[in-house]
C-alpha cells in the first residue's frame, strides 16, 4: 500500500525533533540558536486595584485637598472684589449736611445783621439827642414853639424814631420804675418825697433798646 507523502512522516523525522521540537496546540514560542524554544513576551497588562478594577487618577486625599484649596480662594476673591456703595446712605447723609449749612447760614446772617442794625443805631442815637434837645430849647420860647421850623424838627425827629421802632428799636424812659443796674446808669441818689428808696424818680437820658439787647443804658436819678 503506498502511503501519502503529506502525512507521512518518519520515525526518524520525530526523534530529531524530540519532544521539545514539537509544537503542540496553543503554544506559541521560537526556537533559539540552540534548538530551545523560547515562549513570546505578552504586553504588560493595565495596572489594577486590589479587586481588579482600574485605579481612578485622583485619590479622595488629592479631592480633599482641591477642595480645601478652592474654600480657601473664595474669601480672598470675595475680599479682592469691592463693595457697592450705599447711595441711599449717601444721599441721606449728604441732605443732612445741606440742612445743616442752611441753619448755620441763616443763623449767620441773623447775628451779622443784629450787629450791623445795633452798631448803626448806636450812631444814629447821639444825633437822636441832640434833635430832642433843640426841641426842648425852641420850646422854651413862646414865639417859636408854634414856628415852621419847630415843627419841622419835630417831624424829622418822628420819621427817625418811626424808623427804628420798624427795625426793633425802641427808646426807653423807665421814670418810676425800679432801678435795674442792666438797664438803667445812675447818675445820682437823692431821696425824694413820697417815692420808693431804688424807684427812678428823674431820666436824665433816655436809654434804647433793640430786642432783648440794650444798645444805650439810660441815665437815670434813683431815690434815695
Amino acid at each position: 500500500m503506498e502511503r501519502d507523502p503529506q502525512t507521512t512522516q518518519t520515525p526518524a523525522a520525530d526523534e530529531a525533533a524530540g519532544p521539545e521540537g514539537r509544537v503542540g496546540p496553543g503554544r506559541v514560542g521560537s526556537e533559539s540558536p540552540d534548538g530551545v524554544h523560547a515562549p513570546e513576551t505578552a504586553p504588560p497588562a493595565a495596572e489594577h486595584g486590589a479587586d481588579g478594577a482600574p485605579e481612578p487618577e485622583a485619590t479622595a486625599a488629592d479631592a480633599s485637598l482641591a477642595q480645601a484649596q478652592a474654600d480657601a480662594a473664595e474669601p480672598e476673591a470675595a475680599a479682592a472684589k469691592p463693595e457697592e456703595p450705599d447711595y441711599r446712605d449717601q444721599y441721606l447723609r449728604a441732605m443732612a449736611e445741606l440742612d445743616n449749612v442752611r441753619k448755620r447760614a441763616r443763623r449767620d446772617v441773623g447775628v451779622a445783621e443784629t450787629r450791623g442794625i445795633a452798631k448803626l443805631a448806636r450812631e444814629l442815637l447821639p444825633a437822636i439827642d441832640n434833635f430832642a434837645r433843640a426841641l426842648d430849647a425852641a420850646e422854651a420860647q413862646p414865639e417859636n414853639r408854634d414856628h415852621h421850623l419847630t415843627d419841622g424838627i419835630r417831624l424829622v425827629q418822628a420819621e427817625l424814631l418811626a424808623a427804628l421802632a420798624r427795625v426793633g428799636i425802641e427808646p426807653d424812659s423807665p421814670r418810676g420804675e425800679r432801678f435795674d443796674p442792666h438797664r438803667h446808669e445812675a447818675i445820682a441818689q437823692q431821696p425824694v418825697e413820697g417815692a420808693e428808696s431804688g424807684t427812678i424818680v428823674e431820666v436824665y437820658s433816655q436809654g434804647y433798646r433793640y430786642r432783648d439787647d440794650v444798645l444805650r443804658p439810660a441815665k437815670v436819678v434813683v431815690a434815695a
